[in-house]
């Protein structure tokens, strides 16, 4: 599977970042919506793009601090004016990214940087790259110019954390003024963990200042993870009518990304570190994403919980007080003492009920009208009661949000929720009235289905009804004192009138019924208030698959991540060789045995000497820093940059990218290559170019990481090489027929 199978699997990754929501804030949201934002872009800017076209340049972005002198340093490295420098902050222009001309179809397109527009002009629009091709740039490197890490326009700063995101090769620049800044360190770090290849230019070092500053530097960088990092000190010193440095003063820098860019074994381990380092990055920082989006479910979760809690204690203290008896008291009770029997003589006897059962019922049957007064009195006590209920119920969800951070977050944004709705207050009353019709609905039923209709026809079905109400309500122990009795009493004498029409086991049965009704429709009722809550949270579209989305991209990854071949490429499809009569084939194996614990070492780029490493004193002054023609004891030698430690299994990679072949051939058993096509080699001019080519063969795309190029001689001076064009061996005399293939 190789590098596609690691393609799909970040693929997965950027869509799952990419649809991943955060919107609560909760503790260390801000920073996770941010980390989960870089790691898509991260993927679609650098991580995809280099993955499909490991040949591409080496892209080294210089990056830095605001007046650090990134601009001028870019010019003075490449030999012109390309990139706009000046004293006014902050400078709002369009990145710069010089490239060599053969290499312009690589950043023509949206290959690289695909999140950014191109043109071939200077502009002032950030979200626009400036191509500048450039023949004295070797081919395979392109630098690109930064906007400062630490700029106050935010669009500046969001810019070059990406330009920085997508590089291959970190040039970041400070100054001996600011080289200890807390911003700049940030994005160091930042390098230092995903292992990106880093270099620092310790820009403007006044002379005095030489011997501690870059030492105090370099002791910063390894403290921090970064010891293995190039350090380059430029000191301070006068510009020239162009505004660049002096070419001694940027020459160790030059040499050491000319050596990059001529050494394809060298430069393939700074792409397969960088590129390493940055999915291993994605990797490991995914599951403080992953726990991110645990987290926001989990949020929502609570303040749902919250508000179910305090909807469900409400339905349950509407249906506690609808069964102990708190309802028979003030406006209903009295009421019913009027349906039943008038007056304070009757209230006298109260106790005395088996007395007093014929005239009860004489009462019942003379006075109808009576019914309909205990029907409102029931309606309005249970109404009071079920809104005063509700409104507990939205103040206990609304103190238990204000004690969470993403409930202050929503309640900041509707503050009707500590309120009743308008629509709770007119549901009340009718819910109300609805469970009396279900009430007068089951004593009309039950009334028909018996033998004694006489009784329930005196009684009526009011009458019956509201018998049958208070006795729901008259459970006993909510009332105090004297209305104990009298409560107690009431229900004696309902349920005695109740038993007397439909018998004990009916009488039982409906006032259940009756209870269980109440009890669904208060909950319905309830249900309805708590929707406003529901209704706010599922707004916020915390989906629980986001989170377990990035999860699973990320374990697959890992599966990818974990293959030996994850870096090559699809190889074509070769026919086999024949095997050699009676000799058999011994397989090929491509890359020499290591100890795979080691780390291979690059060695450091020499700095130029030659006039290149000095410069005259003008008659402004000396030079800060740089060796004098006499040998003065104030010069400056400027520090060999320190090499770059490579892990033993990505330098194997690269090294295998450049011994592979490149031909198009398959190597065989024996040493000899066998055409994938089985046909014969075409013939070959004397300087290595097939004949009827006007250009020398190229290998195939798939065949190498990055194709390799033959050096140059030095140069006489530190300036930009022209590589030589790429020089192929002629291809081996095809066998004669009496040869064996396993012949050596």
């Amino acid at each position: 599977m190789g590098v596609e199978r690691l393609v799909g699997s970040l693929t997965r990754l950027h869509d799952a970042l990419a649809e991943l929501r955060l919107p609560l804030d909760i503790p260390d949201a801000a920073a996770n919506r941010t980390l989960a934002q870089a790691q898509a872009g991260q993927i679609q800017d650098y991580v995809l793009p280099r993955l499909r076209r490991l040949d591409a340049p080496l892209l080294a972005v210089v990056g830095g601090s605001t007046g650090a002198g990134k601009s001028t340093l870019v010019n003075s490295l490449v030999g012109r004016v390309v990139s706009e420098s000046g004293v006014i902050r902050p400078t709002t222009r369009s990145s710069v990214l010089i490239h060599h001309p053969n290499d312009a179809h690589w950043f023509a397109s949206s290959q690289i940087l695909p999140g950014l527009a191109r043109s071939d002009g200077a502009g002032t629009d950030p979200r626009v790259l400036q191509l500048v091709p450039e023949p004295g740039l070797p081919e395979g490197l392109a630098i690109l110019d930064a906007p400062d890490v630490d700029s106050v326009v935010a669009q500046n700063r969001t810019l070059a954390a990406q330009l920085l995101a997508a590089a291959d090769l970190w040039l970041f620049v400070t100054s001996a003024a600011r080289y200890a800044d807390a911003v700049p360190w940030e994005y160091l770090r930042e390098a230092a963990a995903r292992r990106a290849v880093v270099a620092v230019v310790l820009d403007r070092v006044p002379s005095e200042a030489l011997g501690e500053v870059p030492a105090h530097l370099g002791q910063m960088m390894s403290q921090r993870g970064l010891e293995s990092s190039p350090l380059f000190a430029v000191p301070e010193t006068r510009l020239d009518s162009a505004g660049m440095l002096p070419d001694a003063a940027v020459a160790p820098i030059r040499s050491w990304l000319h050596s990059l860019a001529q050494d394809a074994t060298r430069r393939n381990e700074v792409v397969l570190q960088t590129l390493d380092g940055a999915i291993e990055s994605l990797a490991t920082q995914g599951r403080a994403v992953v726990q991110a989006a645990t987290d926001q479910v989990d949020a929502l979760a609570t303040l749902r919980a919250d508000a179910e809690k305090s909807f469900a204690e409400a339905t349950r203290a509407v249906a506690a007080q609808t069964a102990d008896g708190t309802l028979l008291r003030g406006e209903v009770l009295a009421r019913w003492q009027d349906f039943v029997g008038t007056g304070e003589f009757f209230r006298a006897i109260e106790k005395r009920i088996g007395l007093f059962r014929d005239r009860v019922g004489q009462a019942m049957r003379g006075e109808p009208k009576r019914a309909q007064e205990v029907k409102l009195a029931v309606e309005s006590g249970l109404e009071v009661l079920i809104r005063e209920e509700g409104e507990a119920a939205s103040r206990r969800s609304v103190s238990a949000w204000e004690a969470h951070p993403a409930g202050r977050q929503i309640l900041a944004q509707d503050d009707t929720l500590g309120r009743l709705s308008s629509g709770f207050a007119e549901a009340a009353p009718r819910v109300i009235r609805e469970w009396q019709g279900d009430v007068l609905e089951l004593v009309t039923s039950e009334g028909q289905s018996k033998k004694s209709t006489a009784r329930y026809l005196a009684l009526g079905v009011n009458g019956a009804g509201v018998a049958l109400m208070i006795l729901v309500f008259s459970q006993t122990g909510g009332l105090v004192g004297a209305e104990i009795g009298i409560a107690g009493g009431t229900a004696v004498l309902a349920q005695r009138v109740l038993e007397a029409v439909f018998g004990d086991d009916a009488v039982r049965r409906l006032s259940k019924q009756a209870k269980q009704q109440l009890d669904d429709r208060v909950q319905g009722l309830m249900a309805m208030e708590l929707v406003r809550f529901e209704k706010v949270l599922d707004e916020l579209d915390v989906p629980a698959a986001h989170g377990e989305s990035v999860a699973a991209a990320l374990s697959d990854l890992d599966a990818a991540r974990a293959a030996a071949d994850r870096y090559q490429p699809a190889a074509p499809e070769l026919p086999q060789p024949p095997e050699a009569p009676g000799a058999p084939a011994e397989p090929y194996d491509p890359i020499e045995s290591g100890d795979p614990s080691e780390s291979i070492v690059l060695p450091a780029a020499e700095p130029a000497a030659d006039p290149a490493d000095t410069v005259d004193d003008g008659p402004s002054g000396e030079v800060e820093g740089a060796d004098s023609s006499d040998d003065s004891d104030d010069g400056f030698e400027p520090p060999e940059p320190r090499p770059i430690p490579i892990p033993h299994d990505l330098a194997e990679l690269a090294a295998e990218a450049v011994r592979r072949p490149d031909d198009g051939s398959a190597p065989d058993v024996d040493g000899e290559s066998v055409r994938a096509n089985d046909e014969p080699p075409a013939p070959a001019d004397d300087d290595g170019t097939v004949a009827g080519r006007s250009e020398p063969a190229m290998p195939d795309s798939g065949a190498a990481l990055i194709p390799p190029s033959e050096p140059p001689a030095p140069p006489e001076v530190p300036s930009w090489p022209h590589p030589e064009p790429l020089r192929l061996p002629p291809p081996p005399e095809p066998p004669t027929p009496t040869d064996s293939i396993g012949q050596e």
